[in-house]
């Protein structure tokens, strides 16, 4: 039962993903024509290859993460706008609500990550709800890095934290990490089903050196 159950749940991911990234890729490309931008300029401003955009541009490949932060900057929008026409800074007094199972998704092989208020753009933080999916991840796979620093609390299930300059370490429901988003970093599930956890990145403009 809990293997057939496994399986739907792999197909069902699967659809996901291909819908997403068909999404995806039809509002890059809409975005960057809008600038007037070539695949070279975008990927040359990200610094991402000119290859990797056009796979992802083509629904081949379902950008992580730190990929996604990098299209941002080569478009010049909030990684909001990468999903939804987000709303502009409005000045002072701003406010956003999020009901229950709402949000933008995105799923990666490694995880299924739900963009919390994207429909606010130029954020001094970026809030989602992710879930780790169970992965036996081999030593090099799923490792992220870009500008800024993050906070991670553990919803559902148990997790580990990898990290470029320290030993891994587990954490349950109701603990949580905060880092530097500078360094290398990836976290996997240790559960015997997905993990979920509250992720908080700041916007990589927001990144400083210490002092």
């Amino acid at each position: 039962m809990k293997a057939s159950i496994a399986i739907a749940e792999t197909e069902l991911d699967e659809r996901l993903a291909l819908t997403q990234r068909s999404a995806l890729a039809g509002r890059l490309r809409s975005l960057r024509q809008q600038h007037g931008l070539t695949q070279g300029q975008v990927t040359a401003i990200g610094g991402i290859s000119t290859s990797t955009l056009s796979k992802i541009e083509n629904g081949q490949l379902s950008p992580t993460y730190d990929v996604l932060l990098r299209l941002a900057h080569g478009l010049n929008v909030d990684i909001a706008e990468l999903f939804v026409n987000a709303q502009s800074h409005m000045g002072a007094g701003r406010r956003s609500i999020e009901h229950a199972n709402c949000g933008e998704t995105h799923a990666t092989p490694f995880y299924h990550h739900r963009l919390l208020f994207s429909q606010l753009a130029n954020k001094r933080m970026m809030p989602f709800i992710s879930r780790i999916k169970k992965h036996h991840a081999q030593a090099d796979e799923g490792w992220s890095r870009h500008d800024g620093e993050e906070f991670a609390y553990v919803l559902k299930g148990q997790i580990e934290l990898h990290t470029e300059f320290y030993q891994p370490v587990a954490l349950e429901e109701g603990e949580g990490f905060y880092i530097d988003s500078r360094m290398r970093h990836r976290v996997i599930s240790l559960s015997d089903e997905d993990a979920e956890v509250l992720w908080v990145s700041t916007a990589p403009d927001l990144n400083r050196s210490p002092q």
